[in-house]
């Protein structure tokens, strides 16, 4: 939809959950957040009269529409679970598709923010759209929580202390690749991505990666997004003959472009690597094509934690699908929310409460191991997955614990 919808009835429950008891929170279906040290859960949270109004940004159409249906099917469901509430409080869902068109970021913005008076944005996608949002979510000063765009600066130089991400970083998710990459035995790769904010930062880091190992890119090919009209650079690829390429596409594109070098042989010749989201939500579409492309995200589908059975058990159940990263960036979205929330009593007003008891959290997710930077980024493991069986399956943990540096962000208090 291009307009904001009415807002959504909050999604019924027959038992509430109150408060962030640990126990009930890892035996029910959500198993998930977990309170940061040194943070004590309050008494059940006293509701507030007022709904709290929550307004997605996504793509629910284009290249990307299957990720932001994801995002918002994972957060909804973590609302269900807490018996459709967040903090205590009665949740109104306000939408707006963003049609990953940065051009019309800042208006659509402006219209969760300005006319529908939201008290927090989720989204996106597309790390162009998020710039803008970043911007308008500063100079409002209105809550953003980014449940996948990784781009750099949201949490470097444009960093503040109302801004979150339940994702990564695109420097975060490449960075570990470059060794993976070298200590396999490659040591001169070629790259190829969207010539957007994405990608470029996720090859750069690649690259940095890759270089800091002793490698050497040879060749970075690019075409605008949201282009998928790769079969001349994959001539250029086999003209080249590199050790190996390391790629980022996602969505639709990503499944054009893996089909492509596959039909071109090349999967047989030269490795594919990249960073998850080649392979994230898109292998049913790739089929066969996919197997063997080794990737490195924070997420795999065979990861062997309680939060994440738990997890794919209920997201099955809900939507009839198998869940994926960007389903549990929602989820962990909305479970960040609900602990700040809980922690100030579902008050907004107490805002500083809640960034602090945010920012000092801890989670259990179906990731894994979960907690933030002073810039409010992700720290996590980053895997080495592989494709198996029409599945991401992890096959090593890449780098434990990657922070991401946020270049940039100055040190908030």
């Amino acid at each position: 939809m291009s307009d904001v919808t009415k807002p959504a009835a909050a999604l019924a429950h027959p038992i509430l959950t109150s408060g962030l008891d640990r126990r009930r929170f890892l035996a029910g279906a959500a198993g998930l957040a977990t309170l940061g040290a040194g943070f004590t859960p309050s008494a059940p949270a006293i509701a507030q009269a007022a709904p709290l109004k929550v307004g997605f940004m996504l793509p629910y159409s284009g290249t990307f529409a299957k990720l932001g249906k994801f995002i918002d099917d994972g957060f909804r469901l973590y609302v269900e679970q807490q018996g459709g509430k967040l903090g205590g409080r009665e949740v109104a869902f306000f939408q707006v598709d963003d049609e990953s068109k940065p051009e019309a970021a800042t208006d659509n913005m402006n219209r969760l923010v300005g006319r529908e008076k939201v008290d927090v944005v989720v989204g996106t996608v597309h790390s162009g759209v998020a710039m803008a949002m970043v911007k308008v979510a500063r100079d409002s000063n209105t809550m953003l929580i980014i449940p996948n765009a990784g781009v750099n600066e949201a949490t470097g130089p444009l960093c503040a202390p109302h801004i979150f991400r339940s994702s990564f970083s695109n420097w975060q998710v490449c960075y570990p690749m470059g060794k993976v990459m070298h200590d396999a035995g490659h040591r001169k790769v070629v790259t190829i991505t969207w010539r957007y904010a994405a990608g470029q930062q996720m090859v750069a880091a690649f690259k940095e990666g890759f270089s800091a190992a002793g490698g050497s890119v040879i060749e970075e090919l690019a075409l605008p997004f949201p282009e998928v009209e790769f079969q001349a650079l994959i001539t250029q690829i086999a003209t080249l003959k590199p050790d190996a390429v390391f790629a980022f596409f996602a969505g639709g594109g990503a499944v054009k472009f893996v089909k492509d070098y596959a039909a071109a042989g090349l999967n047989k010749t030269i490795p594919l690597y990249g960073s998850g989201f080649l392979t994230d939500g898109t292998i049913p579409a790739q089929g066969e094509a996919a197997n063997g492309i080794k990737t490195t995200l924070h997420y795999a589908d065979n990861l062997d934690n309680a939060a994440n059975k738990a997890f794919l058990s209920s997201f099955k159940a809900k939507t009839g699908q198998d869940g994926d990263i960007y389903a549990v960036q929602g989820f962990d979205g909305a479970a960040l929310l609900n602990l700040g929330l809980t922690a100030v009593k579902g008050d907004m007003g107490a805002r500083p409460a809640m960034i602090e008891a945010m920012r000092s959290a801890k989670f259990d997710s179906p990731r894994g191991p979960m907690s933030f930077n002073r810039a409010n980024n992700p720290v996590q493991d980053v895997y080495l997955r592989e494709v198996r069986n029409g599945r991401n399956e992890m096959i090593a943990i890449a780098q434990k614990s990657v922070d991401d540096p946020a270049r940039g962000c100055k040190a908030q208090s």
